[in-house]
């Protein structure tokens, strides 16, 4: 449904396919720009990067040798040869190797003037203060050469990278102690339906604990966002409005439940008393096909299905596109892998099916969850993928690849 501006009434619109659906989120949220601030790089691990990053200087600044043995003149070589020193990592060797000599060296120290290769200390034999080799090194063996692995001035990070272990070694590496990243997105959770009750309630035979909104936390941490859970919206239009208000508040709103067509399903018509703009109301998917994605008071929401199943896959292939831009990321992209069924799967096609699923095998191989449908928390527990399945393909035969989106 979306709202007739002439008439404030709202109407149908045709469902969007996936592809399309991911599409129009991408384009609508993509062109916004993130807000920045500036954090301590021991905070800056999980965020994502503002700015490119330049390399204060070539690594290695100098030669350096990348094994222990000896720093040798490869025209010396094989044979024998006077050693006349030692230079470790962390320090300078103050002489020159020349013609007939050659000095012990350790990985990482830098090589001394007047050599050109190193000989691994397991292929020279020491009698004394000579070292003897049948080696012949070619010039450069076992060295790194000044700037070989970046120079002074290049971009080592671009801007939209999100900040792991690696990004974090080079921005130490290149002393960047302060880091420009984008905001951390603050994400509105708002539960819907007077069968929703606390989880640490006792709930009665027509009431079920509120699942939907931590398990959308978890996916909101992970995605990088800040996750605020609010109380749940009853069956009433002036008081989810109230409630919607609230969430308007963050940089995203994410709803679940309330956005079917029944009679007491008031999500829609809560967002329009918001001055909301409905982009899709509805995607050719399974589960999950009931969802609403739009913009209110320069705010963006989601209402997802209520079904837990529905909100998590909702939530992996669209809201979490969504997130990531806001927090900075360029390419939001899925994490598919392709896989080979273990066993046959029929599945009813016409739509895009997202199926509970094992992936195991190093993720070569993966097994259909038989579910119950999309209340089946159980079966979202035991599953660690979702096998897609294609709109207009109904029978896979075992040993068939498809591709999984990984949870």
């Amino acid at each position: 449904m979306v709202e007739n501006r002439a008439t404030g009434i709202l109407e149908a619109v045709e469902a969007l396919d996936f592809a399309a659906a991911r599409q129009c989120v991408l384009d609508t949220v993509g062109a916004q720009t993130p807000a920045v601030e500036t954090v301590p790089l021991a905070e800056a691990a999980g965020r994502v990067l503002a700015c490119d990053v330049l390399s204060d200087r070539s690594y290695p600044p100098v030669d350096r040798s990348i094994r222990d043995g000896f720093a040798v003149r490869a025209a010396d070589m094989p044979g024998t040869v006077k050693i006349v020193g030692e230079v470790r990592a962390g320090e300078m060797f103050g002489g020159t190797v020349r013609e007939g000599q050659c000095i012990r060296i350790m990985t990482g120290a830098p090589l001394p003037d007047g050599a050109d290769a190193v000989v691994m200390v397991e292929y020279g034999t020491v009698d004394g203060t000579a070292m003897t080799t049948a080696k012949t090194p070619k010039p450069g063996e076992f060295i790194n050469r000044a700037g070989c692995e970046t120079a002074q001035g290049d971009v080592v990070l671009r801007r939209g990278v999100r900040l792991k272990f690696p990004q974090i070694a080079m921005l130490a590496t290149v002393g960047a102690a302060t880091v420009e990243v984008y905001r951390r997105p603050r994400v509105a959770i708002l539960a819907t339906g007077d069968e929703i009750v606390p989880v640490e309630a006792t709930p009665r035979t027509f009431e079920v604990r509120n699942s939907n909104s931590w398990a959308l936390a978890a996916q909101v941490t992970a995605a990088g966002g800040i996750a605020t859970v609010l109380p749940v919206a009853p069956d009433n239009l002036e008081a989810t409005v109230r409630l919607v208000e609230d969430g308007l508040q963050a940089d995203l709103l994410l709803l679940s439940g309330g956005v079917s067509a029944g009679e007491y399903d008031f999500v829609e018509a809560a967002l329009a008393r918001c001055g909301a703009e409905f982009f899709f109301t509805r995607v050719k998917i399974r589960p999950g096909a009931p969802l609403v994605f739009g913009r209110a008071r320069e705010r963006f929401f989601f209402g997802l299905p209520g079904n837990p199943l529905s909100t998590a896959v909702t939530f992996e292939v669209f809201a979490r596109a969504a997130l990531e831009l806001l927090s900075g990321i360029a390419e939001p992209a899925l994490q598919i892998v392709e896989a080979h069924l273990t066993q046959e799967l029929r599945e009813k096609g016409g739509l895009t099916r997202f199926l509970p699923a094992i992936l195991d095998n190093g993720m070569a191989e993966v097994t259909p969850i038989h579910w119950k449908g999309s209340s089946d928390v159980p079966s979202l527990a035991r599953s660690n993928a979702f096998i897609i399945a294609a709109p207009d393909r109904e029978h896979y035969q075992e040993g068939d690849a498809v591709p999984v989106l990984l949870q």
